[in-house]
């Protein structure tokens, strides 16, 4: 007789499952194994927000010992696995997110422009990469206007924060 899936089970089948999908995307070969620069995306399209520091931790535990530039699903998989059910490298808290946007908008006409978050981003503090921003800028950019509104955008993420795993 089977035994009966427990909730915690179908919740780490369910995470198991969301994280192989975003390993998958970029196992452009379909031989498990991913290029250890792709590792911050799919990090990031599961839900988290590591710093640098962070993501460099992580990688130092699915990296093979002697590193060869792939990480392969079967190291990556249990320990991202864990990060997911610990809710570790969440997103920035929502208000914290608006001051921060607020700080930027010099004018308070409540958005930015493309130039001055590009010049932001990738200018000061930890900077993002060319692909982290074009990513950013895929969802946070009004085609209309070129610019942030930064209160949509900040909705868009707490909305996506909160699809990000099963109740």
């Amino acid at each position: 007789m089977a035994k009966a899936e427990s909730s915690e089970d179908r919740v780490v089948a369910e995470i198991e499952k969301k994280i192989k999908e975003a390993f998958e995307v970029f196992d452009h070969e379909g031989s498990e194994t991913v290029d250890v620069r792709e590792i911050g995306s799919i990090v990031r399209s599961v839900g988290c927000f590591p710093t640098e520091a962070e993501l460099h931790e992580l990688l130092a535990k699915v990296e093979e010992e002697e590193p060869t530039g792939y990480v392969h699903l079967e190291k990556f998989l249990p320990v991202m696995t864990e990060v997911l059910l610990n809710r570790s490298y969440r997103p920035i808290p929502e208000d914290v997110l608006l001051h921060a946007f607020e700080a930027l908008d010099e004018n308070k006409s409540g958005y930015i422009t493309k130039e001055e978050l590009v010049k932001h981003m990738t200018e000061e503090g930890e900077p993002f990469t060319e692909e982290e921003m074009e990513e950013m800028l895929s969802s946070a950019l009004d085609p209309k206007t070129d610019a942030v509104h930064y209160r949509d955008y900040i909705l868009k993420l707490i909305v996506e924060d909160a699809d990000d795993l099963p109740q």
